[in-house]
């Protein structure tokens, strides 16, 4: 499979690559400038090559490019590039989508939500009723466009199935959106126009309480039941509230039949919207001077790529001067908000500057995460700040020439302090931690998008490694510490990346190399051997983990979906044992219906649980101690539920079935053991309740740090091991 397109690329002669857009297991999406006529259009990549999908997709191209509706982008062009990948150019819509719309002005008012529903609602009703019939099957907040003038429309078209009688063909493997997607989406069960009708629902649903809805597949199992919307939303009336929830029912014929049917449902739950006539059109978002398109120079080769430099901040420019003289109107409005603005910032003050405001506030920020947080699933979203100018920027050469050298003998009592109640001013003695190179790799977006950096253990000396502009996350080290395996796209944190695509590259940046898999992976694990890399991917439509032999880059799965009730139908979070003969990883079986720890051998053979909490508790995110015996994982009680770190005892497993709380109180997540054995790191909410940070603590649970103190989302940390 080809990498991603760089930005100047000119593609077919005519289509200069401007940005990339999205990713996904079949390919990219990219704005780019059609030389030809001098207009934006969006690319939609296919990179599947072979004569079957070539010849669906020409299919389907002919098709789409016939579409004609008000609320559908037109396709303007396809193509085939031999060896490379087949494309579809369409229309690219301006404005926001509406996922961006709700991280900006929260949840949608109720009259909002109903206008865009109806506008979805025709356009699915004419892709549902072309011949053959067309299925969208990936409707959510991020492909509905709201453009500048208000006007909505549905976009992404990369995972539209054509429906022919009782058969059902597609460009590549069906892709699910946990919480917008049905059950009958997983696996191999047949879908048709109901699901969009669900998936709309779902977005809805999300769009007026700024939460996704519990997973389709989780409530048709009874794991879960869907939170009746007006208990997230007390705004939202009975009848719509209604609307949406039948929409969203889990057998098919329990919701709305057409879509049609879903829209006049819609309008008729207010009164303000049961005489619509005529087009939807929706407010805009407000008015953003428009950027000139850059000029695209061609793109550098990847080994001589060095990171961006990040602009200083650029003050506001001065509002143009009022008409009136010095005494006028204007000059009183603005002194009297002048003289409340010091009143209101001297009360604030008073209020929140007092020991016991302090404490009281230090205490929700360290021991109350978010309502809206959960433990498993877990999706986060931030908005990115201005990158601040480093002081410490040690050169990765140079770092590696100085701790490669040096004894990873470990200090049994570390020193550090921790001040919950104060955000980031923690302090660790500068000293080396953790055996090894005494460094981690983690993830920060303070770049704006996730990427990995590198950092020592005493909190200095960080650098960028990566810049993949759909970001990077998940690293996980090659045994001699100078490679890095991660996944991209990865623009936030979030509880999967179905859609990701696996690379490796070198710890100063260079020899960035996109793994041969066909399909997304993430999750992944490089064995102590160097020679495999294990991963988690929906490759047969469900979570198994599969195997990737650098050597010859074949490919083996080592868990599957059996019909045995008492082996686990999905696997998750791959983790090696220290000499890479077994791995230990979560399993979820219908006979637990819970996520549970199970171990099997490198070659998938042998699947055991090895570690089961009682079906009311989730285990996930396994990883095993350099010593061989320290297993540590987490816990939460049920799939929604903040959660704890386990602690359990390798050599022990013949006589206990149970791992012991390792701590309590704080969730955390992405757990690493370092080299030595007598540190962890691991991201935690921090003190603001928010943001998810980086910290560091001892084997025991003692000297806990945060190791950055920047202002913005942190997490994936990965010990880097002592080069052998």
């Amino acid at each position: 499979m080809n990498s991603t397109l760089e930005r100047g690329t000119l593609l077919h002669k005519r289509y200069r690559i401007v940005e990339i857009l999205g990713q996904g297991g079949m390919g990219s999406v990219y704005r780019a400038i059609d030389e030809n006529l001098g207009v934006d259009v969006a690319v939609k990549e296919n990179l599947f090559t072979t004569e079957e999908y070539a010849r669906q997709f020409r299919l389907e191209a002919v098709i789409l490019a016939n579409l004609r509706h008000p609320n559908l982008p037109r396709v303007t062009d396809h193509f085939v590039i031999p060896n490379q990948g087949q494309y579809l150019i369409m229309d690219y819509i301006e404005g926001e989508d509406l996922r961006q719309r709700m991280e900006r002005v929260g949840t949608i008012s109720e009259e909002e939500a109903i206008l865009i529903g109806a506008a979805m609602c025709d356009a699915l009703h004419y892709l549902h009723t072309r011949k053959p019939p067309i299925i969208h099957r990936d409707v959510k907040p991020g492909n509905v466009r709201i453009t500048p003038d208000g006007h909505v429309y549905l976009v992404d078209f990369g995972l539209a199935k054509l429906v022919k009688g009782s058969q059902a063909t597609t460009t590549g493997a069906r892709a699910m959106t946990p919480g917008y997607s049905p059950p009958e989406q997983y696996g191999t069960a047949r879908t048709d126009p109901r699901t969009d009708i669900y998936s709309l629902g779902a977005t809805l649903y999300a769009a007026l309480t700024g939460v996704i809805p519990e997973d389709g597949l989780a409530r048709a199992m009874d794991n879960v039941e869907l939170t009746p919307l007006r208990k997230r939303n007390p705004k939202v009336s009975r009848r719509l509230a209604a609307v949406i929830e039948k929409a969203m029912a889990i057998r098919p014929e329990d919701r709305y039949q057409t879509a049609e049917e879903f829209k006049q449902a819609l309008l008729a739950a207010n009164s303000k919207t049961q005489q619509l006539k005529g087009e939807v059109v929706v407010s805009p978002a407000p008015h953003v001077p428009p950027e000139e398109v850059p000029v695209v120079p061609p793109p550098a080769p990847v080994e001589n790529r060095v990171p961006p430099v990040q602009p200083p901040p650029q003050p506001p420019s001065q509002p143009p001067s009022q008409p009136g003289g010095r005494w006028s109107t204007g000059f009183w409005v603005f002194f009297s908000f002048f003289l409340l603005t010091i009143l209101i910032g001297l009360l604030g003050l008073i209020v929140f500057w007092s020991p016991v405001s302090r404490a009281f506030l230090g205490l929700l920020a360290s021991d109350t995460p978010s309502l809206f947080q959960t433990a498993f699933p877990l999706d986060f979203t931030t908005t990115p700040t201005a990158l601040p100018t480093e002081t410490s920027n040690v050169a990765i050469q140079a770092t590696a020439t100085q701790t490669a050298t040096l004894t990873p003998t470990p200090s049994k009592t570390p020193t550090g302090t921790f001040t919950p109640t104060e955000g980031p001013t923690f302090t660790f003695t500068p000293t080396w931690r953790g055996g090894g190179y005494g460094q981690l790799a983690i993830v920060s977006l303070r770049t704006g998008v996730p990427q990995i950096f590198l950092i020592n253990s005493d909190g200095s000396g960080m650098k960028q490694i990566t810049n993949m502009p759909d970001g990077a996350c998940q690293p996980s080290w090659s045994p001699d510490g100078m490679r890095l395996v991660f996944i991209s796209p990865c623009l936030q944190r979030q509880k999967e990346y179905s859609e990701s695509h696996l690379y490796t590259i070198n710890v100063d940046g260079s020899g960035l190399t996109q793994l041969p898999i066909p399909l997304g992976g993430f999750e992944p694990a490089w064995s102590p051997d160097g020679n495999r890399i294990a991963f988690t991917s929906k490759m047969d439509g469900t979570f198994q983990i599969y195997v990737l032999n650098l050597l010859d880059n074949s490919i083996a799965q080592l868990t599957t979906q059996s019909s045995d009730t008492k082996l686990p139908i999905w696997s998750r979070y791959p983790a090696w044992s220290p000499e890479g003969t077994q791995i230990i990883y979560s399993g979820y079986s219908h006979l637990t219906k819970a996520w549970q720890i199970w171990v099997m051998s490198d070659a998938g053979k042998g699947p055991s649980r090895l570690i089961y909490s009682d079906v009311i508790y989730y285990d996930f995110q396994p990883v095993w101690g350099p010593d061989g015996r320290t297993i540590l994982f987490n816990q939460t009680r049920g799939p929604q539920q903040l959660g704890w770190l386990m602690k359990f005892d390798y050599e022990q497993r013949a006589t206990t079935l149970y791992g012991s709380r390792f701590i309590n109180g704080n969730f955390v997540a992405n757990v690493d053991i370092s080299p030595d054995g007598y540190w962890l790191a691991f991201d935690s909410l921090g003190p603001d309740g928010i943001n998810f940070y980086v910290y560091l603590m001892t084997i025991g649970g003692q000297q806990r740090g945060r190791l950055t103190s920047y202002p913005e989302q942190e997490f994936d940390p990965a010990w880097r091991p002592l080069r052998k």
